[in-house]
């Protein structure tokens, strides 16, 4: 109060008014709550001393806080000491008017601060979109304003079903996480029942029948960090904690409707950060994906070296970026085209682990001039372990077109989409000589044999996404592939390869790797 620069003009100015009116000094005696009296008089302050006691010449001023006023007069007449109680009076209102002058100053200083607080920490969230980065600097800007020791924020991950320590001032104690299910841990209450916790010096957080980590030795101030999304419910994502103040004071709850408002920022960044993490793992799921389609696709042969040797036209559309069908050609000896398509009965990463092993153990097996059946058994035995561990199986078939025998050779593990197309446009179904791989490890493998027309017939491969694609059914799919191909039959196999896959899709067809082969040779 003796520092207010209201009270000294206006204390003075009543006195000297008084001592105008009435010819008396009067002094306005003043002791704060450390004991120490100073005396006002119509020209200010004076030097600290010793008030006359009450009854000898002074009487009480009312200030209504933990100060004390006495209103003195030396040798005062009977109408001056009627006007020092009214005097008494009007300074009991000035002290009054002193006392909610410094009130409301304190509560602007106040409010100013957590308003600069405030905006602060918008700045800091908008200028990084790293949570690590700013959470830091969000709580030394909450412990400098608030004067806690102690601050910690926790960041819920669903994934671990826990909060992890996202930043902490002066907690080299802290634990890095809390689980949520934790019913010994206040951090962990907060989160699950999304109310603040406000514990004064020496309270004791009741924690049911569970253990208790005794009384706190310091204030402490639980606020839950909660999101509210422009549709839908609020959910909590973690939890800001300040314990003790330098000030030994408690936390009130002004300190906690600031940091309620506090955590409502920090709950937006925390959602913000954590659609930056997922938007940037996605774009580098989507790189690592066409990076795997690319790869995957130059694994499959191209057609250009074949060129003046054999007609071919292939072509694989994953449905997914990276798929399980495959395809794959061979130059043989003695004239000989070796042709091969699979299709493993899924499709992502694993469907396309088992088709690039695939191919580079039908390349091995086939290159060495083996027989169709017995490149199979020694493809299904390469790949045995892989098909069990990923529950997989796979349909394959080659092929072997020799043109001077008039010829074609084949071993077919399950693969229904294969077909001999005739110059007459008459077609051929080459069947099943096998089981898929996958399903049963045979000691021999069996193998057929058809009649080849050099350089009419048309060896039509293909899997069943092609087919399906066209939302016809399984049998009417397969018939309308084949009879484009019979109608074409004598264009460039090129052409009726682009004819395919141009065909009307259906919009409801399940999406599945569409891959055909056409061989005239």
């Amino acid at each position: 109060m003796l520092a207010s620069g209201y009270l000294t003009p206006a204390v003075a100015e009543v006195l000297a008014e008084f001592r105008r009116e009435y010819g008396a000094d009067a002094r306005l005696w003043l002791r704060d709550g450390r004991g120490s009296w100073l005396a006002f008089d119509g020209s200010g302050p004076g030097a600290p001393g010793t008030p006359p006691a009450l009854g000898d010449g002074a009487l009480p001023v009312p200030t209504g806080d933990d100060t004390e006023a006495r209103l003195a007069l030396a040798d005062a007449t009977a109408e001056q000491q009627a006007a020092a109680r009214f005097l008494a009076h009007m300074l009991e209102r000035v002290l009054r008017h002193d006392r909610e002058l410094r009130a409301f100053s304190r509560e602007i200083t106040e409010r100013y601060e957590e308003i600069t607080l405030l905006y602060s920490i918008s700045e800091i969230l908008g200028a990084t979109l790293s949570l690590e980065q700013a959470a830091g600097t969000i709580l030394s800007e909450v412990v400098g304003t608030l004067g806690a020791r102690r601050a910690a924020l926790w960041v819920y991950l669903p994934e671990r079903h826990r909060l992890e320590l996202a930043a902490g001032v002066a907690g080299e104690d802290l634990r890095p996480y809390v689980d949520v299910d934790d019913r010994t841990s206040v951090t962990a209450e907060v989160f699950r029942e999304r109310r603040p916790v406000l514990l004064e010096p020496g309270e004791e957080f009741p924690r049911g029948e569970h253990p208790s980590a005794g009384a706190q030795r310091g204030s402490f101030l639980s606020v839950p960090v909660s999101y509210t999304p422009p549709e839908g419910e609020s959910r909590t994502v973690g939890v800001i904690s300040l314990i003790g103040r330098t000030s030994g004071e408690p936390f009130s709850a002004g300190d906690l409707k600031l940091v309620s408002a506090i955590a409502s920022q920090i709950g937006s960044a925390v959602e913000n950060s954590r659609l930056v993490a997922e938007s940037v793992q996605r774009e580098r799921l989507e790189r690592e994906m066409e990076l795997a389609h690319d790869l995957q696709l130059k694994l499959l042969p191209s057609t250009r070296p074949f060129r003046g040797y054999a007609e071919v036209a292939a072509r694989c559309a994953p449905a997914n970026s990276v798929g399980g069908d495959f395809y794959h050609l061979f130059r043989l000896p003695g004239g000989r085209l070796g042709v091969v398509i699979g299709d493993v009965s899924s499709h992502g990463f694993s469907a396309a682990l088992i088709m690039a092993l695939t191919m580079s153990a039908v390349a091995i097996h086939a290159s060495e001039g083996d027989a169709p059946p017995e490149v199979l058994r020694r493809v299904h035995r390469a790949l045995i372990d892989e098909l069990e561990t990923t529950e997989m199986y796979m349909t394959l078939f080659y092929g072997v077109i020799d043109p001077a025998a008039g010829t074609l050779s084949y071993a077919n593990a399950g693969h229904a989409y294969a077909f001999r197309v005739r110059a007459d446009g008459s077609s051929e179904r080459l069947g099943a000589t096998n089981p898929p791989l996958g399903i049963i490890d045979l000691d021999a493998y069996g193998e057929a044999a058809t009649a080849w027309e050099a350089g009419r017939d048309v060896l039509f491969l293909f899997t069943d996404g092609l087919s399906d694609a066209l939302g016809l059914g399984e049998v009417e799919g397969e018939r309308r592939l084949l009879d484009e191909v019979v109608r074409h039959h004598d264009a460039p196999v090129e052409q009726t390869l682009r004819r395919l896959f141009a065909l009307p899709r259906a919009g409801d067809s399940p999406a599945d790797d569409r891959t055909a082969v056409l061989v005239r040779r």
